[in-house]
């Protein structure tokens, strides 16, 4: 059943999840997400700006600004600024992404995230989940491409990772369809 303020999607769509504290939101939150909506063929994109990081020590600024400020500055009609965590009661990734596959039958959900965010993804709570829920999109921000390639979570599911060429695909590869 949706609850109400989440966004909609429907079976067979392709829905990019980019969560963040987006504190502030600013242009590299704007290019990645158009190079994901293009690399990936994703019908839609998600922001999810969230509560909080727990590997942040800073307290963000309040989600209110933080969604103000991210709507402005994202103006595309296939991205939606959400406060998902919010509505959801959910605070970590992987308790999210259970909560969204529950909800949203059908859709094919991808993890976004730079490169730096893959360099130290095994410090997340429950990062296997992540990665054997749903394909991950990753992209290259200048400098993090070695250090990304040498993480743990990049050498445990090498196997997986697409070609350039082929990752208009990753939505709808099948190993994490579990």
């Amino acid at each position: 059943m949706m609850r109400p303020g989440l966004p909609i999607a429907s079976p067979g769509m392709t829905v990019g999840l980019l969560g963040g504290s987006f504190d502030p939101p600013h242009a590299g939150h704007v290019h990645i997400t158009k190079e994901a909506i293009k690399a990936f063929a994703l019908n839609r994109l998600w922001w999810l700006v969230s509560p909080g990081n727990p590997l942040k020590s800073r307290r963000p600024v309040p989600i209110a600004e933080r969604l103000a400020a991210a709507r402005v500055l994202m103006q595309n009609p296939r991205v939606q600024i959400t406060d998902t965590e919010n509505r959801l009661g959910t605070s970590m990734t992987a308790d999210t992404l259970a909560r969204l596959r529950a909800i949203y039958p059908g859709v094919c959900f991808v993890w976004l995230m730079g490169a730096d965010n893959l360099a130290q993804i095994h410090r997340w709570r429950n990062w296997h989940f992540i990665m054997d829920t749903v394909p991950v999109g990753v992209l290259a921000r200048p400098g993090d491409r070695i250090s990304a390639r040498m993480s743990p979570a990049a050498r445990l599911y090498r196997y997986y990772r697409l070609s350039g060429h082929a990752s208009q695909m990753l939505a709808h590869t099948e190993y994490h369809k579990q």
